[in-house]
Parts: C-alpha cells; sequence; structure tokens
C-alpha cells in the first residue's frame, strides 16, 4: 500500500510526490539488494499512474507496465512524453476508471523511441475479475519478447 492506505503511515498526497518518493525507495532497496538484476516497474491502477511516471525518469527501470491505468481520473499523464523505455499498458475493454479509447489516444501519441504496447482483455472491468489469467499471460507473452 502506498502511504496513507490501509495500515500504511503518512498521508496520501494523489501523486504529487509523496507516492513517488515511497517507490523510489522501493527501487532503492531492489537496486541494493539485487544489483545485477534488471528492474521491471509495474503497477496497477493509481500505482500504474506513479510507478510510470517513477520509472521513466530512472535509468534503473528497464522496462514498465501500467496496468488499469486510471487516464479518466484527475492526472497528467505529460511526463510520458519523456518516455524511452519499453512500456506495456493492459487495460480491461470495460474499465471503469480508463476510456480503452483515451489510452490508445496516450499510446498513440508517445514518441517513437518510446516501444509501447496497449492489451485491451475483452469484457474485463478495472480489476481484471475473472480475466486474472489473460493479464498474466498478456504480461508473460510480453517479458518473454
Amino acid at each position: 500500500n502506498f502511504r496513507g492506505v490501509g495500515a500504511s503511515t503518512g498521508t496520501h498526497d494523489h501523486a504529487r510526490g509523496g507516492e513517488q518518493q515511497d517507490a523510489r525507495d522501493a527501487l532503492d532497496y531492489l537496486a541494493a539488494t539485487y544489483p545485477d538484476l534488471p528492474v521491471t516497474l509495474a503497477g496497477f491502477s493509481f500505482g500504474a499512474r506513479v510507478a510510470l511516471e517513477v520509472g521513466v525518469a530512472d535509468a534503473r527501470v528497464r522496462h514498465l507496465i501500467g496496468i488499469g491505468t486510471p487516464v479518466n481520473m484527475d492526472y497528467d499523464f505529460g511526463f510520458l512524453d519523456n518516455c524511452r523505455k519499453p512500456l506495456l499498458f493492459v487495460h480491461g475493454e470495460l474499465d471503469e476508471f480508463g476510456d480503452p479509447a483515451k489510452l490508445q489516444t496516450i499510446a498513440r501519441e508517445l514518441s517513437p523511441d518510446c516501444p509501447a504496447r496497449l492489451v485491451i482483455i475483452p469484457a474485463a472491468g478495472h480489476f481484471f475479475d475473472h480475466q486474472l489469467e489473460d493479464l498474466r499471460r498478456v504480461i508473460a507473452d510480453w517479458s518473454s519478447e
């Protein structure tokens, strides 16, 4: 959980800095603990928003995955203009927090230097109920390329 969610300490600040610091702290831990392994940063929903912003800016991150990216919420995704890393968006066709057409536009407008793929899972909502195996397969297939 991010700060201020569940039993986590701190105050939720709507992706204005605190949650990014939480993600950077996790990356610091991973880099120190597993220095020779490549890093893929993935997030779900609000976590996708945070992971993508942190991952675009952090040289340790080689690949990015946004799952159920909440493009209908009041979040700025302009930072994606600086993306130069392989990026996978996985989205539900019926996602209540992200219109697939809006995400398609975002993906299409990314720099050619940001190899992005968008996979929309048919009949899936935001939480991928009954489609978690489809979600797993999409990520595994992309990761093995």
